[in-house]
């Protein structure tokens, strides 16, 4: 089986687990095993996705949400990765950062949106602040654990042949920590979506968690259950192009 084939039938098989889980949910409404006032029915949801989609709704919620995630994951993911290549690289870098990591990871992140509403306002900073918050702190764990476990057999080959701190960092550490340093992203990902939404419940008047906040105040569920598989088919849809472009970043990993 070529390449692509064996790609082609990865992707099939990604999406076979969330189909069944619709059709099972479907036949399970249908059979009186809930109430459709409260639990609509996977077709209940997609009329009222077409409704809301043809009425532009639902896309300007989406491109709201995703500038907000888009933004806010880049600031909070490029500083992330730098720093944590850094700590595994210095000494004192790692004594300075690693207790503020330590013990600001651990606080949740949307417990400081009042902090950031009275800092950034209830523009769209606050929210891109707070997304880049949660996004920040996955990628400089996993960038750190990255470069600290590299083989060291590679940075004393680098070393023997004068290797200056910049090529060590550009050519060693960081091609050396990029599979772990993927595996952050993807997990900076997913936070980036979580945090944002819950953002948008309490201090936003568009995106996608302001459609979800407001139709659950209005009992609309089928337009609540639309904003939480939108959100779940955009992670779907941002983790498979991150698996293809990790394929094309990182080929030795899947060989």
């Amino acid at each position: 089986m070529s390449a692509k084939a064996e790609i082609r039938q990865e992707r099939l098989l990604y999406l076979l687990s969330p189909i069944g889980l619709l059709l099972l949910w479907e036949i399970a409404i249908r059979a009186g095993l809930g109430d459709r006032r409260f639990v609509p029915a996977p077709s209940d949801i997609a009329e009222r996705f077409y409704l809301l989609t043809i009425s532009g709704e639902l896309p300007w919620h989406v491109l709201v949400t995703m500038w907000r995630i888009v933004a806010g994951y880049l600031i909070g993911v490029i500083p992330g990765v730098a720093l944590g290549l850094l700590m595994a690289m210095s000494r004192g870098v790692r004594i300075t950062v690693d207790p503020l990591v330590a013990a600001l990871f651990a606080i949740p992140k949307v417990a400081l949106m009042p902090l950031i509403l009275l800092a950034f306002g209830f523009g769209e900073a606050s929210k891109i602040v707070v997304v880049a918050i949660g996004a920040f702190f996955p990628v400089i764990v996993n960038s750190y654990a990255g470069a600290a476990n590299i083989e060291k057999i590679y940075i004393d080959v680098a070393r023997n042949y004068g290797a200056s701190r910049y090529i060590m960092f550009t050519r060693v550490v960081f091609f050396g920590a990029l599979p772990m340093i993927f595996s952050g992203l993807r997990v900076a990902l997913a936070i980036s979506f979580i945090i944002g939404t819950a953002a948008e419940f309490v201090a936003a008047k568009s995106g996608i968690g302001y459609l979800i906040w407001t139709s659950w105040e209005l009992l609309k569920v089928d337009a609540m259950f639309v904003g939480i598989v939108t959100i779940g088919l955009l992670g779907v849809v941002t983790s498979t192009v991150f698996l293809d472009v990790e394929r094309v970043v990182i080929p030795w990993k899947w060989n």
